[in-house]
């Protein structure tokens, strides 16, 4: 893939993720009327869970398809990638049951069902993306955002409370899936179903589940504990809180973040040296950080009276947060889409290193800031962890030998 390639993939991504995002952002204060921030809370909870185990659904063995150029290769690997979620999604119904068992929480019977759809849709992007199939991609967002929103506020209508959340992110992170499903691999789709040797390919990729599996799973992790930590700590009202801004101020992280590393990846995987690779690497970084700064500026500067005015009074709090997130939030910008730089240049054990040190200063952070100044504080401390840890990463990515 040449340079215009990977701007005209990027582009399409981004059109697509803007329309995608553009409803969850216009629906937004519709849907935070609909629903109380307890039943924010509840669903977040839930859906934080789900999103950590599905972020290891396929053993991360599906960000291997970028490296397999035979059509054969690529099948066999995509039903090794199907066998892993069965495994894992059996996994969640029995964890699902007991913590509805324990918690008396009744949305966490659904945890199997969204696992479910959101590592089928993540391992499915990455085969349309190794396809070059940008445009399903794009859709595949307009129907998991967009569409997720529209869910959200008819359930919302018919007063279904986190049901109607879980519900509607579920359904339509699965529509999202089906949209990304082509080409059909090698042998047909119900190929992948008859029995074949995946052992060979599995040791291929170890790497995969070896290192970027814990890695990843350890970045999805800290959401978990940031929710599970609110919720035992202020209550559920307080955990949705946290979730809605970190929902909203993620969105901008999620359109050109997303669009732009499924495009980067691929890219870099094909670079003809390292030198080349990391100018590459230097230029996004640049382009990212000029972006960050005014969405930073203006959260310090605005970020209260954005929420109470566009979500009401009852999320005045979650202003206050957004406030104290706008540096946190800035740096996660820049870094999402970063984080497959080192996928493609085999620093998969160096990443994983470095992210449980961060995911240890985030948790950190979280809890004195916590104990010190209550919700706002919490972002304050994550903000100041996230500087430190965020600023080494952007430093070696940008010396990289």
């Amino acid at each position: 893939m040449n340079a215009p390639s990977l701007t005209r993939a990027t582009l399409t991504l981004l059109a697509g993720s803007a329309l995608a995002q553009a409803l969850p952002l216009l629906l937004g204060p519709w849907i935070a009327r609909l629903y109380t921030p307890a039943a924010y809370g509840e669903f977040s909870l839930v859906w934080t869970v789900a999103s950590n185990l599905a972020v290891v659904g396929c053993a991360r063995y599906e960000f291997a398809l970028a490296l397999e150029t035979g059509e054969k290769g690529a099948a066999t690997l995509l039903a090794l990638c199907l066998r892993v979620l069965a495994a894992v999604v059996t996994a969640a119904v029995l964890v699902g049951g007991a913590w509805m068992a324990w918690s008396g929480l009744p949305v966490a019977a659904a945890l199997p069902l969204a696992v479910l759809a959101l590592a089928a849709s993540q391992a499915l992007g990455q085969w349309a993306a190794r396809a070059g199939r940008f445009a399903a991609l794009a859709w595949g967002r307009v129907a998991q955002w967009g569409g997720g929103a529209l869910a959200q506020v008819g359930l919302g209508l018919a007063q279904a409370g986190p049901w109607g959340l879980l519900a509607g992110a579920t359904l339509a992170t699965g529509v999202a899936a089906v949209v990304q499903a082509r080409p059909a691999p090698a042998g047909g789709w119900r190929g992948l179903l008859a029995p074949q040797p995946l052992r060979a390919m599995a040791v291929k990729h170890r790497d995969f589940p070896l290192l970027n599996t814990p890695h990843a799973f350890a970045g999805a992790l800290q959401d978990t504990l940031a929710i599970a930590l609110l919720a035992a700590w202020l209550g559920a009202p307080e955990a949705g809180a946290w979730a809605l801004a970190l929902r909203y101020l993620k969105a901008p992280a999620s359109l050109v973040g997303g669009s732009l590393s499924q495009a980067l990846y691929p890219r870099l995987t094909q670079t003809a040296n390292r030198l080349e690779a990391r100018a590459l690497v230097r230029r996004q970084l640049l382009l990212l950080a000029a972006l960050a700064l005014p969405l930073m500026l203006v959260l310090l500067a605005f970020g209260p009276w954005l929420f109470e005015t566009l979500f009401g009074a009852q999320w005045r709090g979650a202003g206050e947060l957004a406030r104290s997130l706008a540096p946190y939030v800035a740096l996660h910008f820049i870094a999402a889409p970063l984080s497959v730089v080192t996928l493609a240049w085999g620093a998969q054990a160096w990443a994983l290193k470095l992210a449980l040190v961060g995911q240890a200063m985030f948790v950190a952070g979280l809890a004195a800031g916590l104990h010190h100044a209550g919700l706002a504080g919490a972002g304050w401390g994550v903000s100041a962890a996230m500087l430190l840890y965020f600023g080494y990463f952007f430093w070696a990515l940008w010396t990289w030998e």
